[in-house]
């Protein structure tokens, strides 16, 4: 199959670029390298930079194109809270420019990364798709947002659409930028580096976290699974970990003793979040593989940041 991946040089993008090269497909991405690294792309991959606002650019890139996973997302929840109008922008003006070109190019399928922070504070745990959506940040919102449009615009013009709710994803040499980086990177770096892990509250707060593989595994089987027009599935690990019990762990894999410094005050998001994956065993034979300790050990091995220390 002929592929093209919007933000395909991001951390999830590069890792199912070369995912879909290993299987044999044919590849394109297109990406603004505002986050992204083409570097972590195969040669086979062909790349350009371009932003998915950019709908004649599009065009070109859609020939041939049989399915197309849009991941091009500006991603920081404290930064949304900041800049909402460059996040609904790129996150739900870039989806719909991305839908218009397909359907002026006639592709028929999409599948979207939308992400587990839709869900915001929720009694009941794990979370499923059927709960209301309770968005707690415009980063939220405009995942939220793109869902709508992408499965209402879908119906209308006859494009298939599928939305996989990504919850905390992580991996090796996942982007650290210097504000607000991902907790499990820096967490690491601060362990190896002997400084304090800062925590957000009280530690009791919880994630999902799911490993970059796991994930690839989903995206991969979206593009072809039926019965999935219009769905809303989850992507995560389906275990709960408290922020507490990372660290905990952390001190394991990386054989230190981590300090953790808590930060009274600040805003530490959602108090629980887990995913349900019923949904995603049942449409795309979702199983997750990779357990957090394993992952984190993956990490230690493999990134190069941490493998160089």
């Amino acid at each position: 199959m002929q592929f093209l991946i919007t933000g395909g040089a991001g951390f999830l993008g590069s890792a199912l670029a070369n995912r879909l090269v290993e299987l044999g497909h044919s590849v394109r991405v297109v990406d603004d390298l505002s986050a992204g690294d083409p570097t972590n792309l195969p040669e086979d991959v062909s790349f350009a930079r371009g932003d998915v606002n950019d709908v004649p650019r599009l065009w070109t890139l859609l020939q041939g194109v049989e399915c197309v996973y849009h991941l091009a997302a500006r991603v920081s929840v404290p930064e949304s809270v900041r800049y909402p109008r460059e996040y609904n922008a790129v996150n739900v003006g870039g989806t719909v420019s991305v839908l218009e070109a397909m359907r002026d190019v006639g592709v028929r399928r999409l599948v979207f990364a939308s992400s587990g922070a839709i869900y915001g504070d929720q009694q009941h745990q794990p979370v499923h798709e059927r709960l209301p959506p309770n968005p707690l940040s415009p980063y939220a919102v405009s995942k939220l947002a793109a869902e709508h449009y992408i499965h209402t615009i879908g119906r209308l013009w006859d494009v298939e659409t599928v939305s996989l709710r990504i919850f905390n994803a992580y991996g090796p040499e996942q982007q650290l930028p210097a504000s607000h980086p991902p907790v499990i990177t820096q967490f690491l770096r601060q362990a190896l580096g002997k400084g304090s892990l800062v925590i957000h509250g009280n530690g009791m707060q919880t994630r999902d976290y799911v490993y970059v593989d796991d994930v690839v595994d989903a995206l991969v089987s979206a593009a072809t699974a039926p019965n999935v027009d219009r769905r809303v599935i989850n992507v995560g690990s389906g275990h709960e970990t408290s922020v507490n019990t990372l660290v905990t762990l952390i001190g394991r894999v990386t054989g230190k003793n981590p300090h953790p410094l808590y930060v009274a005050g600040q805003n530490a998001g959602v108090s629980r979040m887990c995913a349900d994956l019923t949904l995603a065993k049942e449409l795309l034979g979702y199983e997750p593989r990779v357990f957090l300790e394993d992952g984190l050990r993956r990490v230690l091995e493999e990134d190069p940041r941490f493998t160089r220390a």
